[in-house]
């Protein structure tokens, strides 16, 4: 490819990860679709499998299996259907005197959501390989119609996060490969949600269109991966790779509109200050094996698992002195506390390839994703433990060298979301700080397709 296609597709894949709000798939608000090739199998074995130039994210130590130049790029559409049963609702306010006026269910609260990739290796020398990636690592995305009635706890929820991903591998010739990378990203999110004053406005306040809170930030943040790679025999590779967590600071402003002004409460105002909104990226470890059982069938395995209990809590900051909002003199108190306190998971896959022919290969694979949520079920995420069925199918040019994927999957939820939405402090995130209440039960259902491209020079 020439360097200005090559720089081209890449400016496309960036643009395209940023703008694209994206659902979570995978464990917490991680995301599966990152490569076709690796689709087509649940992501079996990828830690132990260098098919093409994915490797870079997935295993970089897998760069010093490939040769020349490589790259890959494609794309991942996601759909999930999530929405509540209207005859599960169950809705108390503040005052729980206080009725909510009309509400529905919420309607579909997800989009369907594209997610782009590309990665580049280049082998150095024999026993030095460098790579380069482009994807979305994590994204979550969930908007409900404005007369819900879970209103007060959730609206919008919103996360994108776009990572660019250096990478080197070297290998001592004899079968073992190790390989470090940079996840560079820059994550952007986005919180809204309707006010309840049923506890501290009269009448005429609550006659009043209800106050709006709106939340948007962004941060850039870095991971750090390391993986390696074992070549037992020309038949069986084993891999291994971990990458660290961290906290991002997602920095920006809050808007909260149509707030009535005492003592009358007839007129309404908007008041601004800047916030911060910790976010925590979780640790993860992978471990895949993949086996050649013939010339033409190779199986493979996997099983990662995630520090997802680093997500204790979900809260809006204040980063000013006498805002409009809090009126403290210091910075640093807190606006809104929303308890997590989510759980470590296991991702466990198995797949299989049969390579009909030197052109064609038909893939097949299952996961088991544990979900992180347990106890603390929010409208923010309904989320339960799933199953991932993916087939797939790859095609080679055997005269250039140019490979062509297709996956698509599907996922069954184990059973509805529960969720009990409540309201909690920083100072007491267990114990309900008010009567406010949420509870619905959420019908859960998503597909996923994906193309990629792949050519070795």
């Amino acid at each position: 490819m020439r360097p200005p296609l090559l720089a081209r597709a890449l400016r496309l894949t960036t643009l395209a990860a940023i703008t694209a709000p994206a659902t979570a798939l995978a464990g917490g608000f991680s995301l599966n679709e990152q490569s076709a090739s690796a689709m087509g199998v649940a992501n079996a074995g990828v830690a132990a499998n260098p098919e093409n130039a994915t490797t870079v994210l997935f295993n970089p130590a897998g760069m010093s299996r490939l040769s020349g130049t490589n790259i890959s790029f494609g794309a991942a559409v996601l759909d999930i259907d999530a929405q509540a049963k209207r005859d599960s609702i169950s809705v108390t306010r503040k005052n729980p005197s206080v009725p909510v006026r009309p509400a529905t269910d919420g309607g579909d609260i997800a989009d369907p959501a594209v997610l782009p990739n590309f990665y580049l290796t280049h082998e150095v020398s024999d026993s030095v390989d460098v790579g380069f990636g482009v994807h979305a690592p994590y994204g979550l995305a969930a908007d409900y119609e404005d007369d819900f009635a879970g209103r007060f706890f959730a609206d919008k929820t919103e996360l994108t996060a776009i990572a660019f991903t250096p990478s080197v591998s070297v290998s001592n010739g004899q079968g073992l490969s190790m390989g470090a990378g940079l996840n560079i990203m820059y994550a952007e999110g986005r919180l809204s949600r309707y006010q309840d004053l049923s506890d501290s406005a009269g009448p005429a306040a609550l006659a009043l269109p209800e106050p709006y809170a709106d939340i948007e930030g962004d941060d850039v943040g870095v991971t750090f991966r390391v993986g390696f790679l074992y070549e037992l025999s020309e038949r069986t590779q084993f891999g291994l790779t971990a990458q660290t967590g961290t906290e991002l600071e997602l920095k920006g402003d809050v808007e909260i509109s149509d707030v009535p002004v005492p003592p009358t409460y007839t007129q309404t105002t908007t008041l601004n200050e800047k916030v911060t909104v910790p976010l925590a990226i979780p640790e993860s470890i992978t471990f895949g094996a993949r086996h050649r059982l013939t010339d033409k069938v190779t199986v493979l395995a996997g099983a990662t698992y995630a520090r997802w209990s680093r997500f204790e809590e979900l809260d809006i900051i204040s980063r000013e002195a006498n805002g409009d909002i809090t009126g403290s003199s210091e910075p640093g108190t807190y606006i809104t506390h929303i308890t997590e306190r989510w759980k470590n998971t296991w991702q466990f896959n198995l797949g299989g390839i049969w390579q009909a022919s030197p052109a064609w290969a038909f893939k097949a694979g299952y996961a088991w994703d544990e979900s992180p949520v347990d106890q603390y079920v929010t409208a923010r995420i309904p989320s339960e433990d799933r199953h991932w069925l993916t087939l797939g199918t790859q095609w080679q040019d055997l005269r250039n060298g140019w490979t062509v994927d297709a996956a698509v999957g599907t996922l069954i939820f184990e059973g509805d979301a529960e969720v009990d939405d409540r309201e909690y402090t920083h100072q007491n995130p267990t114990e309900p700080s008010s009567p406010a209440n949420y509870q619905g039960r959420y019908e859960l259902s998503a597909w996923s397709a994906s193309v990629q491209v792949s050519k070795a020079f």
